[in-house]
């Protein structure tokens, strides 16, 4: 193997190291009859015959693509015009390493300035960084900063029992061992149950907005209470349905965080995702992640800096508040040109398919035997649907139908078994949702 550039003596003093007395010896949990030479291996084919093959073996896949999908709960199947990736997959912007030298970094600098800025508009808030990994992470950070800002003398975060459950269960793991309660309501979710959990040794309140359900609770007075007793009052909002209605920043939040994958960001398994954060300028000085001034140069031209939280302050470990060391740059850009492509009409008219498009769908299944959709409060472009079979054989049956179905809300809500939580976006044609509220007639 003359690619290997170790030498014989290089090769003798690794193995003592190890104490192993040869190669070979390396491999002896290997069976012998499948080490080298012996595999069972094809001929060998070209670089055509090869790509052909792959390409074979991955149809054996399913893919959202074959699928009309009705699920969201996080993560959301939304239209991303192809001018995202052309720009997003630029050598200069795929490729590019943490913006140290400004100098030479001007685009990623302005990219993220502008990303900041418009989720800033978006939210009502002051000040925004260049995301966390997700939604979860961002709300976990949230806890640091209002920690922070109480000087760690308040021991409370409330979570509302309305926000996602992953997201909870983020924060709990986040500050596992920490000397404070992180405690949750009546499993309501409703305000007034928050507003009466809230006394002077709350640090934050959290609620979501839509709630994990979708709906929309009136959050008019929650702020006002919060801050009576000096706490931080915490919106994780969906950043498309702040297309049409109130901003964090109108509603009182200190801090505004969420999951920005809807902006341009596909779906995938696991990420990469965006999770954002914005907040009050009070608050800048004390989150995690990269925040994008400008300024002037020497000449007098204007340029972009990373300023307020440089990277060297969060790895020093005596004066670290967040072990947030990097972030997503990428998916940044991703949710900054869709931005830029839709302007506020068009993120608008997005937001108003999802909500009449998640109307109709609620209605026409609403009208089925056996089927109740929850209509207590206004949502966006989710809602809840009470069945009657178990989620997993509904969702089994939809599949075969060409349908991904709901999410199933009995795995974190124990008063909500048969309960599916559906989600309707632009993506969903009148028929698909047609044939949806047809499959589901069929299973009743």
């Amino acid at each position: 193997m003359s690619y290997i550039p170790h030498t014989e003596a290089d090769t003798r003093q690794m193995l003592a190291a190890i104490g192993v007395p040869s190669i070979d010896a390396l491999f002896d949990a290997v069976p012998a009859s499948h080490r080298f030479p012996a595999l069972d291996l094809p001929p060998p084919m070209s670089e055509m015959q090869a790509a052909s093959e792959m390409l074979a073996i991955s149809e054996a896949n399913d893919h959202g693509g074959d699928f009309a999908i009705f699920r969201g709960a996080g993560a959301y199947h939304h239209f991303i015009p192809s001018v995202v990736n052309h720009i997003l997959l630029r050598g200069e912007f795929y490729t590019a390493y943490t913006p140290y030298q400004p100098e030479i970094s001007q685009g990623t600098l302005q990219a993220t300035y502008e990303y900041q800025s418009m989720m800033c508009a978006l939210t009502g808030m002051d000040a925004a960084n260049a995301s966390h990994y997700d939604g979860a992470t961002s709300l976990a950070e949230a806890v640091t900063v209002a920690l922070e800002a109480s000087r760690h003398r308040r021991k409370k975060v409330i979570l509302s029992h309305a926000i996602h459950p992953q997201y909870r269960e983020v924060v709990r793991t986040y500050h596992q061992g920490r000397d404070i309660r992180i405690i949750g309501d009546r499993g309501r979710g409703e305000i007034v149950d928050l507003i009466e959990m809230l006394d002077d040794n709350t640090a934050m309140i959290a609620v979501q907005y839509p709630n994990f359900f979708g709906q929309i609770d009136d959050l008019s007075t929650l702020a006002t209470a919060a801050h009576q007793v000096g706490a931080l009052l915490v919106i994780v909002a969906n950043p498309m349905a702040l297309s049409l209605f109130k901003s964090p920043g109108e509603l009182g939040a200190d801090i505004a965080v969420g999951e920005a994958q809807p902006l341009g960001v596909p779906l995938g398994f696991g990420g990469p995702y965006l999770g954002y954060f914005a907040t009050r300028k009070k608050h800048v000085r004390r989150i995690a992640g990269r925040i994008i001034g400008e300024t002037q140069d020497a000449d007098g031209k204007r340029a972009y800096v990373m300023t307020l939280r440089p990277r060297e302050q969060d790895i020093k470990r005596e004066r670290a508040s967040s072990n947030i060391c990097t972030n997503q740059g990428l998916m940044a850009l991703a949710a900054s040109i869709y931005l830029a492509l839709m302007g506020k009409n068009g993120l608008r008219r997005v937001g108003e398919l999802n909500y009449h498009k998640a109307h109709y769908a609620a209605e026409r299944i609403d009208r089925l035997d056996g089927y109740s959709v929850d209509k207590s409060k206004a949502f966006f472009n989710e809602f809840t649907v009470a069945c009657p079979r178990p989620i997993a054989d509904i969702n089994a049956a939809l599949l075969e139908a060409g349908i991904l179905g709901g999410y199933d809300l009995g795995q974190h809500y124990f008063h909500l078994q048969n309960h599916m939580l559906l989600c309707v976006t632009e993506m969903n044609s009148k028929e698909e949702i047609d044939r949806l509220a047809d499959t589901l007639a069929g299973l009743a």
